[in-house]
Formats: structure tokens, sequence, C-alpha cells
């Protein structure tokens, strides 16, 4: 599951990286991805300093491409489930600071290890006027592998589409991180989840 979410993490950037001027509400959500992944690709095979796995050339380019277009308070409400209501607001704005960072260390790490793999996405037939759609994708990583399909929970917002989901192969990386924020909770409470949360950051910041 973890290689999984790993590729999903690839998937995502290849999906998300680009112009912020692409974003716009005009643009459907499967539109949208479908336009940027030819550039992303491009852009993440010429760049050598990203093949290189250079870490500030790729934090650089989560920090300015990536991180606009989530909505990292309702991926933090959704993995915390019903405890976000519990935790007082410090508590809440120093969670959505972490699992962002940590998401941010996370994908920047899973960056360096893309691999000429290709992106299909699939079109939403009657998008209509809903405002909560899911774009379903396939990754196409050759040499005989599977192919691994990633879906995209997205929302409408007064700025464009935002990203508050990914699900890798069936597996929801918000449910993923519910389980176990679920189970630091339990042992050390909210406090005790913010802990652990600092903890893994500083790790990644040391790789």
């Amino acid at each position: 599951m973890k290689k999984n979410l790993g590729l999903g993490v690839v998937a995502l950037l290849a999906s998300f990286l680009f112009v912020a001027s692409a974003w716009s509400v005009e643009i459907t959500p499967d539109r949208l991805v479908e336009e940027t992944v030819k550039e992303v690709l491009e852009i993440i095979e010429n760049d050598e300093d990203i093949k290189g796995a250079d870490k500030e050339r790729i934090l650089d380019l989560v920090e300015s491409k990536i991180l606009p277009h989530f909505n990292f308070t309702r991926m933090t409400q959704l993995a915390m489930g019903r405890h976000w209501s519990k935790a007082e607001t410090s508590q809440q704005t120093v969670l959505v600071d972490e699992f962002r960072t940590l998401l941010v260390r996370t994908y920047s790490n899973a960056l360096s290890s893309y691999r000429d793999e290709t992106v299909q996405v699939h079109q939403i037939k009657n998008l209509g006027d809903r405002e909560d759609v899911t774009v379903r994708t396939v990754i196409i990583q050759g040499s005989g592998k599977q192919p691994v399909p990633i879906d995209y929970s997205m929302e409408k917002k007064s700025d464009g589409w935002k990203v508050y989901d990914v699900t890798v192969a069936g597996v929801s990386l918000v449910t993923n991180y519910r389980s176990s924020f679920t189970s630091q909770i339990r042992r050390g409470g909210v406090d005790g989840l913010i802990k652990t949360l600092v903890d893994r950051n500083k790790a990644l910041e040391g790789k």
C-alpha cells in the first residue's frame, strides 16, 4: 500500500504541476488535468535538477506550483474525522500546518523517483453544475507493470478547483491518515498527534 501511495504522490505531482493561470473556474477539472499533464511531464523530464534529486529545487517546485491548488484545511478535517471538533482553534491551526508540511515533504521526496510514467485522464460526463467531482486517471508504468488507477477528489471553490483527497488503487490518502491519526489521539490526545507530526516532519527534513 505504501508503494502505491508513493506512486500516487508522483502521479499527483505530474497532474497538478503547472502554470497557476491555467487554473480557472471555467475549465472543467478533467480538462484541466488533461491539458496540463503533457506540459508537466515535459518539465520534469527536462529539469536536470529535479532528475538529480535536488531537494531545494524539488521543494521550491512543490511550494510554488502545488500548494495553491489544495484545500489543506479540509484534508486535515477529513483526516481528523470526529476528533477535529475536539481540538482547540490553536491546535487546529497547528495541525493544518504540520499536515501540510508532512504532505509537502512526502511529495518532494517522492518526486525524485519519477521514471517515465504516462497518465491517462478519464473524461467526466455531464458535469453540469456539480461542485464536487472525482477525476479518474490511470498511471501507465510500462515494463510489463500493472497500470495503477489514481482518483482525485476535487471541489469547486471561488478561486478554482481544489484537491481534498487522492485515492490510489482504491486506498484513500485521507482515510489512510485518519486511521493513523485516530491511533495517535487515543494514545496521547491531540497534543500527542501534533508531536508525532512534528517529529515525522523533522525526520523527513533530514532525508
